[in-house]
């Protein structure tokens, strides 16, 4: 059995076609023309922060350099310090933070007006081009709310759309009735980006909590306890996932005659597509945990891009094409 399109899905899949190639050109007008104005604002805002931060860091140096010899426990965004304490305190208050935060992130969602859809423009297109820069801003959201993560649930929302729209679109593509196409768009949202997002994000909040943080040097009595929250861990994985979706869900859509023509070719641009889009997942969850001064040995999770070095080979050499597969798992065989 072979994956097959509908028979003559022609002028719906153009027209569906179409309406993507719109809604993603309109996305990154967007996002480039507000570029400017977005880091402008943010840098603006910002420097009164560092400059805050910085005399508070000298008064507490000072303050505490008699009894301590002036040891800081203050960080800034270019430096390491090591500042988390040890034992179970820091997944504890990280847990209660989760909770006070997430009554209020989830009010958020239904009140679209107060959501920051420009800058998530913005952090969408740099995700895919320059994410260094994106977890910069990271440093800078934390100088200015004192939170690492985001309370702005729009990047959550845009995703959750996207993925509607493409499992919408590949449903038509493979002829789906209208029930199925529902619950399969149910499923992409909750199942897939959600639910498995929430899942992967607590378990990087548990190792990140529980392995990750860096103990101060000669335990200082006076050092700020630092963690993770969950909720920046979550954000993780949604920034890692939008990269991700634009591979396996939209670049994949387009590539669909080739993937599943079953030669030689489709097999190598198959595997080629998923080894690229899983390891740059896992580079920029790399990256988001790496952006917090208080972990240590973050290289922890680039240590999967070496296994899918090692199976992309021996996938393609089997003759294994991810695409079929995965095709085939939500729409069966015709």
């Amino acid at each position: 059995d072979h994956l097959s399109l509908q028979r003559d899905p022609r002028f719906r899949f153009i027209l569906l076609t179409s309406a993507l190639l719109c809604f993603l050109s309109y996305s990154v007008s967007v996002s480039v023309g507000g570029m400017r104005s977005s880091t402008t604002m943010a840098a603006a805002s910002i420097r009164p922060s560092v400059a805050a931060a910085g005399s508070a860091a000298y008064s507490a140096s000072s303050g505490s350099g008699s009894g301590s010899g002036g040891y800081s426990t203050t960080h800034t965004s270019g430096s390491r310090g090591r500042n988390a304490a040890s034992g179970g305190g820091g997944s504890a208050s990280g847990t209660q933070a989760a909770l006070h935060m997430l009554p209020l992130y989830l009010r958020r969602i239904v009140k679209w007006r107060q959501m920051d859809l420009e800058y998530t423009a913005w952090l969408m297109l740099q995700l895919c081009t320059n994410p260094k820069l994106a977890y910069r801003h990271t440093t800078y959201h934390k100088q200015t709310h004192n939170q690492w993560a985001r309370d702005d649930p729009a990047f959550v929302v845009i995703c959750s759309a996207l993925v509607s729209f493409s499992a919408t679109a590949y449903c038509i593509a493979f002829g789906y009735s209208v029930w199925h196409s529902l619950l399969t768009v149910l499923s992409a949202v909750v199942v897939d980006f959600l639910l498995l997002g929430v899942a992967i994000g607590t378990a990087g909040w548990l190792l990140s909590n529980k392995y990750l943080r860096a103990s101060v040097p000669g335990g200082h009595a006076h050092a700020v306890e630092q963690h993770v929250e969950w909720l920046y861990a979550f954000d993780v994985h949604c920034n890692a996932y939008f990269p991700l979706f634009l591979l396996l869900h939209v670049l994949q859509y387009f590539l669909l005659p080739l993937l599943l023509s079953g030669g030689f070719i489709g097999c190598l641009v198959s595997n080629a597509l998923y080894a690229v889009a899983l390891a740059y997942y896992h580079y920029v969850t790399f990256l988001g945990y790496n952006a917090l001064p208080f972990l240590e040995h973050t290289e922890l999770f680039l240590y999967p891009i070496g296994v899918l070095a090692l199976l992309a080979p021996l996938s393609l050499l089997s003759g294994f094409n991810p695409s079929v597969f995965v095709l085939r798992v939500y729409f069966g065989s015709s």
